[in-house]
């Protein structure tokens, strides 16, 4: 791709190369006030301004003055201590070892939940859910009988509601189901919404999340954990090597 000039001061060349790396290092926020062709005309012209100012700059030899020299060295200063710290953290290094090191050392954090899958038939008193149960104990299906009594919006489903874990559920209606085996009814259950007959249809054991797919984040981890461990020694050392006075 070829650079285009889009203007000259003092023959200084501005490019669109040089536009686009000051959009760049606008805010997003304020980026969206320089969108269109006006809007990057407009920051063309603050380029062309800053340009003017340098050229004024070099003309009255500003950069021989004692106190532009002082300001030069504070930020020569600045960036010598952010650069060698930058330096630091990024010799640090991440194995593929030691991902899978963690992974195999701390195979709780990546176990996912059980779930369960259940339908359910919902009534006001135990009494109805007691003769409800009769009733599917003598052939009714549960889906039916559901459709038939259920005041729960998923009587249209049949009483399902689907796969969930814990924490989903009202406490009494969870600890019913998940001591539950697969295909057995409940007696009824009694929550704060009423008594439920409960249908456990289905149950998935927890499963640990292969590394493959928590390695990225595991090395991320790993990785600050090591930048921080080697900027807290690199210190120590430092310490020992140059002198500290407190006042």
């Amino acid at each position: 791709m070829s650079i285009k000039v889009l203007a000259k001061v003092n023959n200084r060349e501005i490019t669109d190369q040089d536009l686009n790396q000051f959009f760049q290092t606008l805010g997003q926020q304020v980026q969206g006030q320089f969108q269109g062709e006006q809007g990057m005309a407009r920051l063309l012209d603050e380029l062309i301004y800053q340009e003017l100012f340098y050229a004024e700059a070099v003309d009255t030899k500003l950069e021989e003055t004692e106190s532009f020299k002082l300001e030069l060295e504070k930020m020569k200063e600045s960036l010598l201590k952010q650069y060698n710290i930058k330096n630091l953290v990024e010799s640090v290094t991440v194995e593929n070892d030691e991902i899978k090191h963690f992974y195999e050392q701390n195979g709780h954090y990546f176990e996912g939940q059980a779930e369960v899958q259940a339908s359910h038939i919902l009534v006001d008193t135990e009494e109805q859910a007691t003769d409800i149960l009769a009733e599917i104990n003598g052939g009714l299906s549960f889906a039916d009988a559901a459709m038939k009594h259920s005041k729960c919006p998923s009587n249209q489903q049949g009483g399902d509601l689907g796969s969930f874990s814990r924490g989903q559920m009202v406490p009494e209606f969870e600890e019913a189901v998940f001591a539950m085996a697969v295909n057995e009814i409940s007696s009824p259950v009694k929550t704060q919404f009423g008594y439920h007959l409960i249908l456990k249809t289905d149950e998935k054991a927890a499963e640990k999340q292969p590394l493959e797919a928590v390695s990225a984040q595991i090395g991320h981890q790993l990785l600050i954990q090591k930048q921080n461990a080697a900027y807290i020694s690199k210190v120590d050392a430092l310490k020992q090597q140059y002198k500290i006075e407190k006042f």
